[in-house]
């Protein structure tokens, strides 16, 4: 079986050697996948952007409320939302510049990949960071 469009592994490879993630739903709950995920992000040093309606401050980072009130430039945009409400976060990163889009384990939506790679943005999609680094061995 070959691998869906949506997982390409360069893309993969290129997206993990980005240095600056914005973690849509990230809250300071350490119970929740986004957090667990921001920490390892950080451990690899990552610099990450909370994006949450709150905004709060998670992992000693400044939250903002959306991707366009984030005052500096993110490379990609790791979106941890359920599949329907996922695909408007890829319109954002496109907006605002990301280099790409990361959709969570489970989050599909084929729409937004075709808008989101139509527009030069590199994107994969149900898959996590953990993940890949150690399919990687990295």
């Amino acid at each position: 079986m070959t691998d869906p469009a949506w997982y390409a592994p360069d893309t993969v490879r290129f997206l993990l050697d980005q240095p600056v993630w914005a973690v849509v739903g990230l809250s300071g709950n350490p119970d929740r996948t986004a957090y667990r995920i921001a920490e390892l992000l950080q451990r690899r040093g990552k610099r990450i952007v909370p994006v949450h309606p709150a905004a709060p401050t998670v992992l000693g980072e400044q939250g903002y409320a959306s991707l366009a009130d984030i005052p500096f430039p993110v490379d990609v945009v790791d979106v941890f939302r359920r599949s329907e409400a996922a695909g408007e976060f890829a319109d954002q990163a496109v907006a605002t510049g990301a280099a790409g889009v990361w959709f969570q384990l489970g989050v599909v939506d084929e729409a937004a990949f075709r808008r989101t790679t139509r527009a030069g943005v590199a994107m994969v999609m149900d898959t996590c960071p953990a993940i890949e680094w150690s399919r990687l061995g990295a």
